[in-house]
């Protein structure tokens, strides 16, 4: 049985700032002529929900039923955003008003963000009493409200919204911003981060002092519990009647930051609508932020990511990364109730190359759960000789585990792991390389149980071999 909850039956409604995050993509090759800056040759452009948008957008992807309530334009930039949220699955109940929806444009080159320039201005004279009893209106039939301010005026009386809300017993969490957190008297959850923190109670030097000041402005406010997100150092959550819990910071690499604390907010709410208590909800919100922040750009989190950061959670490492096969039947069986396809590839993976990078990424796309099983170090000196390999299956299977594509690793001892194919019974058997059905070990197995046996290109020019030679030259 899966750690994670089924949130399927809850229903949240998103109050907040939205707005469209617009991407620009292209290479850069050169300097401009005119000023010390890099000319970037777009090629492609990408629209996403962004602000309250995208905490819709990471609700629904984890299957909830989520209505978008705020303030936009009526103009083609909200057009796009409605089309990202509705596409989503997220209702879009925004109400247009005479200002123009707000844009945050990106444009990125070789992976990183070179500028942003945003298209704003405040909301706050079209948030009246109007706009309030349009979002009163969607408040009724939602298990949790959460309520995400960027500052950008949407919510100029969420004083009223957040009583309404106590008035019909909703759990309500609030991504704040500014410094008059008074604001958000009553709200069950804050999530601030250390800086929004700070600028409302002061440095916080050390971990005694942060709590000490955190449990204050809890108390002041008649707040449940304030979820404080600490960057690299984790997360901490003061809850009434509970002690002070730490969370570690789980990312292995950030790569971007972009929406991570749309991300918190949204499995919170998850998890907390699903029945989960606030401390192992606030766990697995953590370990989604780690997910998150090694994606590019304004991103959400999967459930079966999140399966993975809640079964970690659960006590459950030896059925995560590198597993024995018996785990293995486990954890495909697993899958299989949950209704994913298995995806399965082997090779002996000695100096993993870019080749192996686009040929395992390539194989993940095939199905839910890429498992990989790694040739033993006798298996591999039987067939490539004494010399290999020149990594232990240890350090060999500790770096496939690292890569994101990889769901599972596993060795095996046979010269082909024909036996364990059939054991485990993938819906889909992947080999890299100019191998034809018929040579590939288990494929009759697979092709048995009505399976599919795909054979992928390695990228010319990359083999473990060639880079041997290079290292003896």
């Amino acid at each position: 049985m899966s750690a994670l909850p089924d949130m399927s039956d809850s229903s949240v409604t998103v109050i907040g700032d939205v707005m469209l995050d617009r991407f620009w993509t292209g290479a850069t090759q050169r300097m401009s002529p005119e000023a010390p800056v890099p000319v970037v040759n777009v090629s492609s452009q990408e629209d996403r929900a962004g602000g309250a948008g995208n905490v819709a957008v990471n609700l629904a992807q984890l299957g909830l039923t989520v209505s978008l309530v705020g303030l936009c334009g009526d103009d083609d930039h909200a057009r796009a955003l409605r089309r990202c949220v509705e596409e989503a699955g997220v209702r879009w109940n925004v109400m247009p008003c005479a200002a123009e929806t707000i844009v945050k444009l990106r444009v990125l080159s070789r992976n990183q963000q070179l500028l942003r320039m945003d298209f704003e201005q405040s909301l706050s004279q079209y948030a009246n009493d109007l706009f309030v009893g349009f979002a009163q209106q969607h408040l009724v039939g939602a298990d949790l409200v959460v309520f995400s301010d960027y500052a950008k005026g949407s919510l100029a009386l969420i004083e009223s919204l957040i009583a309404r809300c106590r008035s019909l017993g909703k759990t309500t969490l609030v991504d704040p911003k500014g410094h008059e957190f008074e604001r958000y008297r009553g709200a069950t959850v804050l999530t601030p981060n250390l800086t929004e923190l700070e600028a409302v109670v002061g440095p916080c030097q050390d971990d005694a002092t942060l709590i000490a000041k955190a449990e204050t402005l809890r108390s002041s406010l008649e707040l449940e519990a304030i979820l404080v997100t600490r960057s690299e150092a984790g997360m901490t959550l003061i809850q009434a009647g509970s002690a002070p819990q730490h969370f570690a910071a789980s990312a292995q690499e950030v790569f971007d930051v972009t929406g991570a604390g749309d991300t918190v907010i949204a499995t919170l709410a998850g998890c907390l609508s699903a029945g989960l208590p606030m401390a192992e909800a606030a766990g697995i919100a953590n370990g989604a932020a780690g997910v998150v922040v090694a994606k590019l750009g304004t991103s959400s989190v999967t459930p079966d990511e999140l399966t993975k950061v809640a079964e970690g959670l659960r006590g459950a490492p030896e059925r995560l990364g590198v597993v024995s096969a018996s785990d293995m039947l486990d954890v495909v069986a697993e899958a299989r109730g949950r209704g994913q396809r298995v995806v399965m590839t082997n090779g002996c993976f000695d100096l993993l190359h870019p080749g192996h990078i686009a040929y395992l990424e390539q194989a993940a796309t095939l199905g839910d759960m890429l498992l990989v099983a790694v040739n033993d170090d006798d298996s591999v000196r039987r067939l490539k000789g004494d010399a290999r390999p020149v990594n232990a299956i240890a350090d060999r299977m500790a770096v496939l585990v690292g890569l994101a594509a990889v769901d599972y690793v596993l060795p095996f001892s046979e010269d082909t792991p024909a036996k364990l194919i059939e054991a485990l019974a993938p819906d889909v058997l992947v080999k890299g390389g100019d191998y034809v059905v018929e040579e590939i070990a288990g494929h009759e197995s697979v092709m048995a149980r009505g399976g599919e046996v795909v054979v992928l290109d390695f990228l010319e020019g990359h083999s473990t071999s060639s880079l041997i030679d290079r290292l003896s030259d």
